[in-house]
């Protein structure tokens, strides 16, 4: 086991009570008792549904080597194991993540945006870590305590740090980017997204701007040129303490320049300026969406100092996440059906750019081009606009069939031609069997909602009936 810090840095940075001996290494920090590993420090986090303090006596069953936990829970825990009292367990992994950030001489790179910020955030994983010991934030840790968990996890030797931060109010991203302190701030893009708790996108727009205000000073701050918010978000920038803007898009003055992009159904060819000089590449992953986050990639590697050619040429292999766009292939009688897996989250932008790659994804003899759609949300007010809009987009692109569900979705369905109607049910769990029975095969799926529409569910229903265990990713 690596020792990432010593149960007594732990204590001390924290300014915790100890209850018992503590180990001499602590090899990782978790608030997940299902991901624990043996000599993870357990952080019993107050969570929404949940308290971290009822599972404590599992963490230790699981192997943790010490256990963080508050004052008032701390006596009647004590016989668990070695206990970290202290008066929030929130608040002391955020002191620990401070402590991390102060120790480390790593170059770090912050990400937002309203689309794209975890493709983002991967791909700079994907092409940093082969120039340096890289850590990144796991899955979509980007909020107030996925940030500083990702933080304190940083081992004192990383190179490169990439972290995530997202929001969905004012103000969010203000204490999270003053806790990264990065020397480059991405912000991808503005769309409308979160508009529940926005009045337009302009304040969106601000928010996002926030992330400019914890730079480093002299730091690097990149924009998308070709959003319409561009100036906003420069203004943000210039007044932090950015000592530099990066652009990137297809605009003739970005500093990341689009020329050409050839996107394929499972790759792109891409050509770009990079700060004037002549670079060509491909990207692992087909979608123009992919193309553009992948300008603002080779922006922050340079400005982090890295090799942005060597990046590019990391691109080749990327491969989407699971939730995001990763495919598998999934055998169907005497063929099989190509399943797009981007039940992760979703909202305008992002459900567009699906329907575009969808449209691109070869079909077999008789196969169809099926959308599984559910409800975005935290759209507002706007909400039945945003999606009877998307008809237009299934449309252009040649979507034989929708499934739909959710209330909102219902306003997409309506606006639906009668042979473009494959189902529709009030939530995705009533969905399943009948798109299953649907599918033939040649078909491509793709599955895309909100998180809170809980589309993955129809994703793994579709992977054990149609292959169980026989599933192969897509290109193998």
């Amino acid at each position: 086991m690596s020792m990432l810090w010593t149960g007594g840095d732990i204590a001390a940075q924290m300014q915790a009570r100890a209850l018992g001996a503590l180990p001499a290494g602590i090899g990782g920090l978790s608030i997940d008792t299902r991901s624990l590993l043996p000599g993870d420090a357990f952080f019993a986090i107050q969570g929404e549904a949940r308290d971290g303090h009822d599972f404590v006596a599992n963490a230790f069953a699981a192997g943790a080597g010490l256990a963080v936990v508050d004052e008032a829970h701390a006596e009647a825990l004590r016989e668990c194991g070695p206990l970290l009292a202290v008066p929030d367990v929130l608040a002391g992994l955020i002191a620990l993540a401070r402590a991390s950030r102060r120790r480390s001489m790593a170059r770090i790179v912050a990400v937002t945006g309203s689309v794209g910020k975890t493709g983002t955030k991967e791909a700079l994983k994907h092409v940093l870590a082969r120039q340096g010991a890289t850590h990144a934030s796991v899955a979509s840790y980007n909020n107030h305590w996925g940030v500083p968990l990702t933080l304190a996890r940083m081992p004192a030797e990383t190179a490169y740090g990439i972290f995530e931060i997202g929001m969905n109010h004012s103000f969010e991203i203000l204490p999270l980017t003053a806790m990264v302190r990065p020397h480059v701030a991405v912000v991808t893009t503005v769309e409308p997204v979160h508009l529940a708790y926005f009045p337009d996108i302009a304040a969106i727009a601000d928010a996002k701007g926030e992330i400019f205000s914890g730079l480093m000073p002299g730091g690097t701050a990149i924009i998308n040129r070709d959003n319409p918010h561009f100036a906003r978000l420069a203004a943000h920038a210039a007044a932090s303490p950015a000592g530099r803007i990066v652009t990137f898009g297809a605009h003739e003055a970005a500093d990341i320049r689009l020329v050409s992009a050839g996107i394929g159904p499972e790759a792109s060819d891409v050509s770009v300026t990079l700060f004037g000089r002549p670079l060509a590449y491909r990207i692992g992953s087909p979608g123009r969406h992919t193309v553009m986050n992948s300008l603002a990639v080779l922006g922050a590697v340079a400005a982090l100092g890295g090799d942005a050619a060597e990046a590019a040429l990391s691109l080749a292999d990327l491969s989407p996440p699971e939730g995001r766009g990763a495919r598998v292939r999934l055998p169907l009688g005497a063929g099989e059906i190509t399943l797009i897996d981007e039940s992760y989250n979703a909202n305008p932008a992002s459900m567009r750019a699906a329907l575009a790659v969808l449209a691109g994804v070869p079909l077999g003899s008789a196969g169809r081009r099926i959308a599984v759609m559910g409800d975005m949300l935290e759209l507002g007010p706007e909400a039945a606009r945003h999606h009877s809009a998307l008809a237009d987009a299934v449309r252009e692109n040649g979507i034989d069939l929708v499934f739909a569900c959710g209330p909102e979705m219902k306003h997409l369905w309506d606006g639906l031609p009668a042979a473009g109607r494959g189902a529709y049910a009030s939530a995705s769990s009533e969905l399943g069997e009948t798109l299953v029975a649907a599918l033939r095969p040649g078909d491509a799926v793709m599955i895309k909602g909100s998180f809170g529409s809980r589309m993955g569910p129809l994703v793994t229903l579709l992977k054990q009936r149609l292959a169980g265990a026989t599933a192969q990713g897509a290109g193998q």
